[in-house]
């Protein structure tokens, strides 16, 4: 598979309206096999799919069978949806007797605003990541996964001028970027991936990047840019012999190497957002550990999705290659491998997680690392913004304005009561977002009372005053000892400042 030539994006724009013409879109796929089989082919599971487009005689059921399927159709069928000779020539199709043969997996992919775009990736990869592709060939390009949508949805979006996916893949992260930034550049060290980010690109109709082959920043020089994103070859192995997934360093140096050079490489307030892994080594504390990574003159927020033990991790990787379908001997030895690596360097566990930076001149930056494991409303890029904007407020208050600011109860947040039935009084109070990080936390009744009268309206050295004379409390000592409480319920997103009396 490394060594196939792949298509021409030639005819791409009139391949794309031929596509969309049929149908074959996100939408399209979704009335044609019904829920189930569209679920199910997300999970590379063919057998639904095939069942639902047997019978079917219409074009888009012959693309699915092509393109998602990787089955034979008739030339006849496939020329009624396809500009067949256009993509003969420029090597999606190949022809074999009286049928067609697709030399790529083309997944219809929609965009965060409706858009219909076209990922492009070797035959039968189309789902990228541990999900069990079982693929051994060393330069495999994967389409997206779980990984790639999850850094998609945590990026943030804003207009900017120049935008880095680094170790692009087959280029998802790339057209993405191009939707909000007026010059993207694509990295990657596999050559092969750079190709089918250009396919990526001129199918789903968007601009061409810049494409550079190389590992790490090193094909960019000392290049600098607004935004950087990249879901890199993370996984902690013995060796690198899947080029998408082992990034060929030494435990999780190749994820602190990419942190800590990013910073170099980031303009002025741009930000650079990761995926990663990192390990949990005996006698040191996780966090410990990924905050060292954190560059100079850069803000950090750090959020630590998963953990899994040693054996865990490598069954999950062992799958991912197909190694639990082979000689159950060699499975062994691979399994063994693994687990000497992760003795000798006294790992415990591995993490997985996001990394943010922003390039800042503060001069105490913000560095919050953190574990939450529980499910949260993708997509997050908004919810990103407002945390860094969050540290820029408190950066900037100490106690005394703290108190002097006016503050509103974010959207959607609710107060849940907890304590025995039938009793009087709770044990305690919960708040509860269901937006965002859907956060909860546990305050007492001035925390609960002070979060559900903040309108915005009166400062929160008022409504101390205010709560004080209804629990009769001195309201210097309240004073005093609130600012703490309010500068968390700010932090978690659970208070907004605003910028004055709301009228």
């Amino acid at each position: 598979m490394s060594t196939t030539s792949l298509p021409s994006p030639d005819h791409a724009a009139e391949l794309r309206t031929a596509l969309l013409a049929a149908g074959f879109t996100a939408d399209g796929l979704l009335d044609l096999l019904g829920a189930p089989a569209y679920a199910a082919l997300a999970r590379s599971e063919t057998v639904p799919a095939l069942r639902a487009t047997r019978s079917r005689g219409n074009g888009l059921a012959s693309l699915v069978r092509l393109f998602l399927l990787q089955q034979p159709e008739p030339y006849v069928h496939a020329a009624e949806a396809l500009p067949v000779e256009a993509a003969l020539a420029d090597g999606w199709l190949r022809r074999e007797g009286d049928e067609v043969h697709a030399t790529v997996d083309v997944r219809p992919y929609g965009g965060p605003d409706g858009e219909d775009w076209f990922i492009v990736s070797d035959l039968g990869c189309a789902v990228g990541g541990a999900g069990g592709i079982g693929s051994r060939e060393e330069g495999v390009v994967l389409g997206v996964g779980g990984a790639s949508t999850t850094l998609a949805g945590i990026t943030v979006r804003v207009p900017v001028g120049s935008a880095l996916d680094l170790g692009t893949g087959s280029g998802i992260q790339a057209l993405h970027a191009a939707q909000h930034a007026t010059r993207v550049t694509a990295t990657d060290v596999n050559p092969r991936a750079l190709e089918f980010t250009r396919l990526t690109l001129a199918l789903s109709g968007a601009p061409e990047a810049e494409l550079l082959t190389g590992s790490l920043f090193e094909p960019v020089g000392d290049a600098t840019y607004d935004l950087i994103v990249s879901n890199p070859p993370f996984v902690i192995s013995p060796g690198a012999r899947l080029t998408y997934r082992d990034g060929g360093m030494g435990g999780d140096d190749l994820c602190r190497t990419l942190v800590q050079e990013a910073g170099a490489h980031l303009n002025p307030g741009g930000y650079a957002q990761f995926l990663g892994n990192w390990q949990h080594v005996e006698g040191e504390d996780w966090r410990d550990r990924v905050r060292a990574w954190v560059p100079r003159g850069c803000d950090a927020w750090i959020v630590q999705r998963d953990v899994q033990d040693v054996t865990q991790y490598a069954e999950l990787w062992l799958r991912d290659a197909g190694d639990h379908r082979t000689d159950p001997a060699e499975y062994a030895r691979r399994y063994e491998d693994w687990l000497d690596e992760f003795e000798a360097r006294k790992t415990k566990s591995v993490g997985f997680g996001w990394i943010t930076l922003r390039r800042t001149d503060a001069a105490e930056p913000s560095i919050v690392v953190e574990e939450w494991p529980h499910s949260v409303e993708q997509p997050l890029g908004e919810t990103v913004l407002a945390h860094f904007a969050r540290q820029d407020y408190l950066r900037d208050h100490d106690d005394a304005a703290l108190l002097e600011g006016y503050f509103q109860l974010a959207g959607e947040v609710v107060q849940e009561q907890v304590g025995s039935p039938g009793s009087e009084d709770p044990e305690h109070v919960v708040l509860r977002q269901h937006r965002g990080m859907r956060r909860a936390t546990k305050v007492d009744t001035v925390g609960a009372g002070f979060a559900g009268v903040c309108d915005g309206s009166l400062t929160a050295g008022r409504i101390l005053d205010a709560i004080a004379h209804l629990v009769q409390e001195d309201p210097v000592v309240l004073r005093d000892r609130t600012p703490e409480a309010i500068r968390m319920l700010v932090e978690q997103g659970f208070l907004e400042p605003v910028t004055g009396p709301a009228h």
